[in-house]
């Protein structure tokens, strides 16, 4: 059945601000939807408040409404536009969740407006925890024994009836939230509490936990006539109790046999089937009883989900743009697989290789949070790396972190005796990985292990070889007698050239390279073509891997050709993260499209599996590769680019900088230099000093003594902080000697070496910051942001109003005056954020960040501007500012709103200080100050600040 003519215009629901549960996987799908609807011609209209993606950004649909995700904002679009049809399966939980309640008032009737994609009763069906336990009731699915509960009566009454150890689900809930184990009767009353609460409906389903099952997920798609494909099979490397989210996976399935692989897929397709009126993207999750090989089905997602995110970046078909076509009618077999161009979209992708997903955590900026994994998901954002094993693509996963983990070698500084990891290891906990690998080394036998964690034995194993492979390389103790054949080994199985420097002591890693470089070990890159090379791919999506033929014949297996194009790599921001999301993706992509526009060829290297910017399209070359030294030097080596952008990708691209510099590779606008003066805060408060700027009176130190000295110069209280750091890493402000000691001695502890800044810290004064673009000459303000918090609440956790709305226009030129000698005196090419503090009108700097900030695409939305663009080309020297005319058009003011995920930590502090805590934000506009929320907010604005 061809496309539905009588669709001309659709309305795309976003996600909103990012939050821990729901973060920009469905930007990414939301924004591959409305090209996908685009090409069909059809008129494609987007609301989402989040103004940091590239989701709301003009070049991805017709219009974009960036108001909050309400009924009336609905109504609003609705009212404005002729719009045929709504599809909400885009927008995570959030989106079904909106669609359900207009439906409920009546919104979509009153417009003539239908639902694509999926139908009320499907969300029902699937959402609604008893409706989904009847529903498989009636399939002859098997489910874990349950019953649903309305009220704290019903649910004790189920829970004695069932037994312990259980587990309570709340109804249309993401992430897991509200979400819990009852392992003993005095949790269970807090728990049911928590459910119902977090349940929109106020229903929780009590269910027999199957504690120790493996979890599996598959991703599905379906069409109006009921073709069902299988795009990917994900296992989890964790036993069931622990969300999917929080969870390492892998795909394809490692340790299914094939009886329960094919009773999976029958059961999930039978499942989609008889989910009614459905066409599009679909998870379905199971978990499986590893002694008997029963299964039971735990959830089904009528709606593309973090794992199809995922699972389109794993296999290279993308998922959400062959969904949404399906949603306007399309059968499967009537499009083609946009990877490969010849073959059908109804054509299941093989892997020839592993794909390893890890979470990445922030428990260090929520004091006192609980870390231990559970039934609610608590990461912040994910890598995924790619290898043709798994123990390959789980060290390329652990690089990819971020958390200085060179592999999977432990990461903490404190070694634990054997009984004490024994015992560490019962508890599902962040880094529970590499204490496994620890617990192996110190001997601890796998059959304890699996006692221990209910890790299948397989994964373990792979441990195991990681282990055994280890100790083989520490036996030799010069580079020069470590053999070629183990060298090569070591490399086919994921180990970093730092990490063997580290087994073999006597070499750097700079020596392994250039050591197994000389002995023709290097890596090859491969391209993700969804059909295990069966045919020849036409998009250019790559990851490295090592052969053995290319060892022994000389041979080089590379399927990236190098070519004769002018070149510049974008480096990416790695794994989203407090204080550095996916604003760096919005700029990356901006500067991807910049770069092709000067005709050159663009290539990306990241590893985030939920971005835009790692779409198979967007890039000319794409490598999914971890943003760490050794991978990208192997990249550049092997492309030989005209230069390298940092400046896009937030604070990870910027500390690779001085690496590139001194490797004599050209980053593209600001020099090295320039850079580090803005980053060390000892130099730039020299520079200040030089220039006459006002600044907070500070010193620096290397030990706590000197801390101390410092600190009752300047006068408390003070704000000590380390270099190179972002969102706020570690900054405290101290008002007393004992508080600066014990924060001092965590610093050197955590990051030794590091040179520690001591400012005076201004209080009860106001805040602001400026971003700007400077081409050398010429320094143009792109907005000027006042903060409504004072000074001390970090920049991302403050709102922001746009433009200035309380301060005095002498303060407004002064601090205009110090950009513009800032920029020009760093000879800044291309981007660079200040912040201010201003008290009693005197205008004082407190730090320079010489890239793309949090805000640039804040500002860039609030004035309709394409200032990434324009900052691209004038960080490449093909443009100079005065080439362009920029108009910018706001009327009234834009309000920069953070968004909290404290809920997930229950028993955190909710206060604010100079460290970042907020996992998102979106944007307001108000028309004037007498706006009655903005004059709420501007009254409570100082309630929260503490330390």
């Amino acid at each position: 059945m061809p496309r539905d003519n009588s669709i001309k215009s659709v309305l795309i629901i976003g996600s909103g601000p990012i939050i821990i549960g729901q973060a920009c996987e469905f930007d990414y799908s939301g924004s591959q939807a409305a090209r996908s609807l685009r090409e069909e011609g059809i008129k494609t209209i987007l609301i989402n408040s989040n103004p940091a993606t590239i989701m709301t950004d003009p070049i991805v649909a017709d219009k974009v409404y960036l108001l909050p995700l309400t009924v009336e904002s609905i109504e609003q679009i609705l009212e404005e536009n002729q719009i045929d049809a709504v599809l909400p399966t885009m927008g995570g939980q959030t989106a079904l969740n909106l669609a359900k309640e207009c439906d409920e008032v009546g919104v979509w009737e009153k417009y003539n407006c239908r639902l694509i994609g999926v139908d009320i009763k499907a969300i029902d069906k699937a959402e609604d925890r008893e409706l989904f336990r009847q529903w498989m009731i009636e399939l002859n699915v098997p489910v874990a024994t349950a019953r649903t509960a309305n009220s704290l009566l019903e649910g004790k009454e189920f829970a004695q009836e069932i037994g312990l150890p259980l587990v309570i689900r709340p109804s249309f809930t993401l992430g897991g939230t509200g979400g819990g184990f009852v392992m003993y009767k005095e949790e269970l009353d807090a728990a049911l509490e928590r459910g119902l609460t977090a349940s929109p409906i106020h229903e929780v389903l009590v269910e027999k936990a199957v504690l120790g099952w493996k979890e599996f997920e598959l991703e599905l798609l379906r069409d109006a006539a009921d073709n069902v494909v299988i795009i990917c099979t994900v296992e989890n490397f964790d036993p069931m109790g622990i969300h999917t989210g929080d969870s390492i996976t892998v795909a394809p399935a490692m340790t299914l046999s094939d009886t329960a692989f094919q009773l999976m897929r029958n059961t999930a397709i039978m499942m989609m089937r008889d989910l009614g009126n459905f066409s599009g993207g679909c998870n379905v999750q199971f978990a499986l009883n590893p002694e008997t090989e029963e299964i039971i089905a735990i959830e089904i997602n009528p709606r593309v989900s973090r794992s199809s995110a995922l699972a389109s970046k794993a296999t290279g078909y993308p998922i959400a743009k062959i969904a949404a076509k399906l949603a306007i009618g399309y059968n499967l077999d009537e499009l083609k697989n946009p990877i490969i161009q010849e073959t059908s979209a109804y054509f299941e992708p093989a892997l020839d290789y592993v794909i390893v997903k890890m979470p990445r955590w922030n428990f260090d900026k929520f004091k006192g949070a609980d870390d231990t994994l559970g039934l609610q998901m608590k990461s912040v954002g994910e890598v995924m790396a790619i290898g043709r094993t798994f123990p390959e693509a789980l060290q390329k996963a652990c690089q990819s972190l971020e958390n200085n983990a060179t592999g999977l070698t432990s990461i903490s500084r404190s070694q634990m005796r054997p009984e004490e990891l024994i015992n560490y290891l019962k508890r599902p906990t962040w880094d529970r990985i590499f204490r496994i690998k620890e617990a192996m080394s110190a001997g601890i036998s796998i059959k304890t292990i699996r006692e221990e964690t209910l890790i299948d034995r397989w994964f373990l194993y792979q441990i195991q070889d990681i282990v055994s492979l280890e100790n083989k390389i520490r036996e030799y103790k010069h580079l020069e007698k470590l053999p070629k054949d183990l060298l090569a080994q070591a490399k086919r199985m994921g180990f970093s050239d730092e990490q063997i420097a580290s087994f073999v002591k006597d070499c750097t890693a700079d020596e392994v390279y250039e050591h197994r470089k000389a002995l023709g070990i290097t890596r090859v890159y491969k391209m993700v073509d969804t059909c295990s090379a069966e045919f020849e791919a036409k998009t250019p999506y790559f990851y490295s891997t090592f052969e053995e033929t290319a060892l022994s014949e000389g041979v080089m297996q590379n399927e990236s050709t190098k070519s004769d194009k002018k070149k510049i790599i974008v480096l990416g921001s790695g794994p989203n993260r407090i204080g550095q999301g996916i604003e760096f993706d919005y700029c990356c992509t901006h500067g991807l499209m910049a770069i092709k526009d000067c005709g050159y060829e663009a290539i990306m290297v990241n590893c985030n599996p939920e971005t835009v910017s790692t779409d198979f399209d967007i890039a000319d070359k794409l490598y999914f590769e971890p943003v760490y030294w050794e991978h990208l030097w192997e990249i550049i080596e092997h492309e030989q680019p005209d230069g390298v952008i940092v400046q896009l990708g937030g604070q990870t691209a910027l500390k690779l900088a001085k690496r590139l510099n001194e490797k004599g590779i050209k980053i593209i606008g600001t020099s090295f230099d320039d850079m580090d003066i803005a980053e060390d805060r000892g130099r730039f408060s020299d520079l200040l000093k030089e220039l006459n700027i006002p600044y907070p009176n500070y010193g620096t130190a290397y030990t706590t003594d000197e801390a101390i000295e410092v600190a009752n110069q300047v006068g408390y209280p003070v704000l000590i902080r380390p270099s190179y750091v972002l969102g706020g890493q570690r900054m405290r402000i101290v008002i007393n000697d004992e508080e600066l000691e014990k924060n001092v001695i965590n610093l050197l502890n955590d990051l030794p070496g590091n040179k520690i800044l001591i400012d005076h810290f201004l209080d009860r004064c106001q805040e602001a910051e400026i971003d700007a673009i400077c081409d050398g000459e010429e320094v143009h303000i792109m907005g000027i942001m006042e903060h409504i918090e004072p000074a001390g609440i970090h920049s991302g956790d403050s709102h922001s109003v746009l433009p200035v709305f309380n301060m005095g226009q002498l303060v407004v030129n002064e601090m205009i005056d110090i950009a513009k000698k800032i920029a020009l005196k760093l000879q800044i090419k291309g981007l660079i954020n200040i912040q201010y503090a201003i008290k009693d009108n005197k205008v004082y700097v407190i730090e320079a960040n010489p890239r793309a900030s949090r805000t640039t695409p804040f500002i860039a939305k609030a004035y309709g501007v394409p200032y990434l663009n324009i900052a691209t080309k004038v960080m490449m020297g093909e443009n100079k500012l005065k080439d362009f005319t920029i108009e910018k058009k706001l009327e009234g003011y834009a309000v920069k709103e953070p968004v909290f995920s404290f809920n997930k930590f229950p028993n955190v502090n909710k206060e604010l200080g100079p460290e970042m805590k907020s996992t998102g934000e979106a944007i307001r506009f108000i028309k004037s100050l007498r706006d009655p929320w903005f004059r709420t907010l501007y009254k409570e604005r100082s309630m929260h600040l503490s330390k």
